[in-house]
């Protein structure tokens, strides 16, 4: 439960560094990073694999680079839905899921670094 906890701050502070990198989006305070965070878990976790398997054929074709497209989709879905999270179109969608998921990485692999070693 706290590493849920942890991801979710992670995944919070990842959306706050997100319009440093692209002005284009903006996220109004924490408390909004935190609601958008929650809501794109929740859509990865239930839309997402519906979306991937109705649109299995054309992933294929394009060798899993449509995989973006629905990751764009679901970024500027998420925009839609939070008031106080905007993202300026599709190709801002498309560039901040990817570097969304580029800074959330780092600082999970950085933060919750494994023990085992």
């Amino acid at each position: 439960m706290l590493k849920l906890l942890a991801v979710w701050t992670i995944n919070a502070v990842a959306l706050l560094a997100l319009p440093y990198v692209l002005p284009s989006i903006t996220v109004a305070s924490f408390g909004t990073a935190l609601l958008v965070a929650l809501v794109l878990g929740l859509l990865n976790t239930l839309l997402r694999p519906l979306l991937v398997l109705l649109t299995l054929p054309v992933t294929l074709l394009t060798l899993g680079l449509f995989i973006f497209v629905l990751n764009a989709a679901l970024f500027q879905l998420a925009g839609a839905l939070v008031s106080g999270f905007e993202v300026g179109g599709f190709w801002s969608a498309f560039f901040g899921a990817i570097v969304y998921s580029l800074i959330s990485w780092a600082l999970s692999s950085l933060l919750l670094a494994r023990k085992d070693a």
